[in-house]
């Protein structure tokens, strides 16, 4: 990597020696010096770093920003520095500090994984199934940052064995390359990771399901190859099957607080309240929240939350993908419709409703006649809406700071859903309408008595013939909204452009562009090399 002003190897020595989460049992060393890392403590350490940079893309404001933002399900809110990554403008380009701050940190873990990987056969003493499992989570790392780097930029440096000094020239390696790589990793990963280890621990489970989601992608890009949706069907099915992973009964439950290790988590990244191994906060309990504390009876607490006013939900999700609710309790079971007033006023109690939005349009008498505040759809604004409330935190320990919730990266939802996408672009309808519908049930209301139970669920199924790639992006906003997949969904299916500018106006909807379909090159980076003429910035920026 080129990308390295000091010795890679200071990087190095800082990166590895942190660890992945609270669960991994690490050991801190100190005062180390680079023959640390040919022990197998050394080794253990470096496929612990490797794990780092998950925590710069997972549950921040940066990685909600490049994957929620600026897509047909969520727009920008009143506050924040980068209402530009969701309004597609000018400030969108090189500079932007998000993209320069993932590249590094991703850059910088696939470094570390390297080391791992490459030193492993030579380390004396390193125990045969140590090493082993330890390079598929090194191989794993380093797939999962390729692919990510790939689906934002397209082309970049594949960089597949340590860097031990300094290089002034990068190459931006192809596509298709790319992805050979990274199946190739995770193939490896599949066959060499264990199938329950520590959470938050790459597993075999976590490798398919990410082959999956790769073959998938591949599927409809330029590099695809004939049998990628076979590829992505079998391994997305070969994880709902072959292990002991089950879908919730209670759709509400998956992101319950102090849950997030269930039967749907396949995968989730780790936090701490360690500031040494806390490289990264997780902050996504902030970022959806209307901002209730200024309204009567109402007051900033835990259990609300920090109202940092990022991310709101666009009009085409709250009233298209959820315009169901009789039947679908998605919409109640992932959004905050009610606040209840923590604050008396001469009109209300504590523990009285003080915010209500019905989700439909009332008359005006209606809200004149109400002790709270009534709000309407016609009157959401940048500031008052239904507030996405999975990554709610209730147990950080003041206002001000950040959470160390897990983060569930992947579930088995997306499983049932990349299943049922892949067959039905092979042709297999009813197979992908069955999967889709088993998804769907499980969202269904429960009635008060069997029958009426069984009726919601024959509701929420579908026929095969209602099955498109629509149908597909539209159930995937219903299920997986704010899962930091949204923006890579509609760039793979290619409709990114037309759902922007039918569902994110006026905000986005004017702006974007064609070339918006990758995001910008850091500057720094292409100012790094000496070999700009071979490093080109995308098209368009």
């Amino acid at each position: 990597m080129t990308n390295m002003k000091i010795c890679w190897m200071i990087l190095l020595l800082a990166i590895a020696s942190a660890s992945c989460n609270k669960m991994l049992e690490e050991d801190l060393v100190s005062n180390v010096n680079d023959e640390f890392y040919n022990t197998p403590a050394g080794f253990s350490a470096a496929v612990n770093g490797g794990y780092v940079a998950m925590r710069s893309f997972y549950s921040t404001e940066r990685g909600m920003t490049l994957s929620v933002f600026g897509t047909d399900t969520y727009t920008n809110g009143s506050d924040g520095d980068f209402k530009f990554a969701n309004q597609y403008t000018s400030q969108l380009d090189g500079r932007y500090s998000h993209l320069r701050e993932l590249w590094n940190a991703t850059y910088q873990a696939i470094n570390t994984a390297n080391a791992a990987i490459d030193r492993a056969d030579a380390i004396p003493g390193l125990d045969s199934a140590v090493k082993r499992t330890g390079v598929g989570e090194a191989r794993f790392c380093r797939a999962h940052y390729h692919f990510l780097l790939m689906q934002l930029f397209g082309p970049v440096p594949l960089q597949l064995h340590e860097n031990k000094e300094i290089k002034t020239e990068a190459h931006r390696d192809s596509v298709p390359d790319i992805y050979n790589a990274v199946i190739a990793d995770l193939r490896y990963a599949s066959q060499n990771l264990p199938v329950s280890p520590e959470f938050g621990r790459a597993s075999k489970p976590a490798a398919e399901h990410l082959l999956a989601r790769v073959y998938l992608t591949r599927a409809s890009s330029p590099a695809r190859q004939a049998a990628d949706y076979d590829s992505a069907a079998k391994y997305a099915q070969g994880v709902i099957s072959n292990y002991s992973f089950s879908l919730l009964p209670d759709v509400g439950q998956v992101w319950a607080q102090g849950k997030e290790n269930n039967a749907e988590t396949v995968w989730a990244v780790q936090y701490t309240t360690d500031a040494l191994y806390n490289s990264n906060d997780n902050n996504a309990s902030r970022f959806f929240l209307m901002q209730y504390d200024i309204l009567a009876g109402m007051k900033r607490d835990l259990a609300n939350g920090t109202p940092w006013k990022r991310f709101r939900p666009t009009p085409f999700l709250l009233d298209t993908l959820y315009a169901e609710r009789v039947h679908d309790t998605r919409y109640e079971k992932f959004f905050t419709t009610v606040w209840k007033a923590n604050v008396a006023t001469s009109k209300l109690k504590v523990g009285d409703t003080s915010v209500y939005m019905p989700g439909h349009n009332v008359s005006d008498g209606e809200i004149a006649s109400k002790p709270y505040l009534l709000v309407p759809p016609r009157n959401y604004t940048e500031v008052l809406y239904p507030s996405l409330n999975k990554f709610a935190d209730a147990l950080r320990p003041d206002n001000q700071a950040s959470g160390v919730r897990p983060f569930i990266a992947f579930r088995l939802a997306e499983d049932y859903l990349i299943a049922a996408e892949a067959l039905m672009m092979k042709g297999d309808n009813t197979t992908a309408a069955n999967l889709v519908n088993t998804l769907r049930m499980r969202a269904a209301r429960v009635g008060l008595t069997p029958d009426e139970t069984n009726a919601h669920r024959e509701a929420m199924k579908i026929t095969p013939a209602q099955l498109n790639i629509d149908f597909i992006l539209d159930e995937r906003g219903r299920e997986l909204v704010g899962e930091q997949l949204r923006w890579f969904d509609l760039v793979r299916t290619g409709k990114l452009l037309e759902r922007v500018r039918a569902h994110n106006h006026p905000q986005a909807s004017v702006n974007i562009l064609p070339k918006h379909m990758r995001r910008p090159i850091p500057q720094d980076q292409i100012d790094r090399v000496s070999n700009p003429q071979d490093f080109p910035q995308n098209t368009g920026y």
